[in-house]
């Protein structure tokens, strides 16, 4: 059995109720949310793998309204003792996650200024959300595999907050496209 998750119901609008072979767990958005109900979830049951599908700011002009499959996350709301902003005090700066084609920068604020943008950029993320380096964690505690599939909602950038809104439901849509070709459900 896998373990679908996502941070907010409005993210699997596009997916049944019942997926054959996943069960679902929706976390609720930010990283503490995120590391508790996916901990309770791995504490109560056993998973070949974890698949987190959602949405995410791209702060890499490069990067689409597409699916993208993340292969590193780290934190951009941290900082050491010395100062370094990407740095947690016990955390590692980076998980691994696998061979995803971009890395997100994960924080407990909805990103959507330039400014924000430009101090998260040189972590070098193409991507920003509000769980992936939970997720990411919580899973290599338990030694279950993670796969994170994200969706381009909007530029982390002037009134994004707006464009997610608007475009949740598509990216909804695209991520169900994505699962049903990759796991055939």
């Amino acid at each position: 059995m896998r373990l679908l998750v996502a941070a907010l119901e409005s993210e699997l609008v596009a997916f049944p109720a019942d997926l054959p072979g996943f069960d679902r767990l929706v976390t609720g958005p930010g990283k503490l949310q995120a590391t508790y109900a996916l901990t309770r979830a791995l504490d109560a049951g056993e998973y070949e793998e974890i698949v987190v599908v959602g949405t995410a700011g791209a702060i890499d002009p490069r990067l689409t309204h597409d699916v993208y499959e993340v292969g590193t996350a780290i934190q951009h709301d941290v900082t050491d003792i010395d100062g370094i902003v990407g740095q947690h005090v016990s955390l590692p700066q980076r998980v691994e996650i696998g061979d995803g084609e971009v890395a997100i920068a994960t924080g407990d604020h909805f990103v959507d200024d330039a400014e924000a943008v430009q101090v998260i950029r040189p972590l070098g993320a193409g991507l920003v959300d509000m769980e992936a380096y939970a997720y990411a964690w919580v899973a290599g505690r338990f030694g279950v595999p993670i796969r994170i599939l994200k969706s381009v909602s909007d530029r982390a950038q002037d009134d994004a907050h707006l464009s997610w809104q608007e475009t949740v439901a598509a990216c909804s849509a695209q991520l169900r496209d994505r699962i049903r070709r990759d796991y055939g459900v």
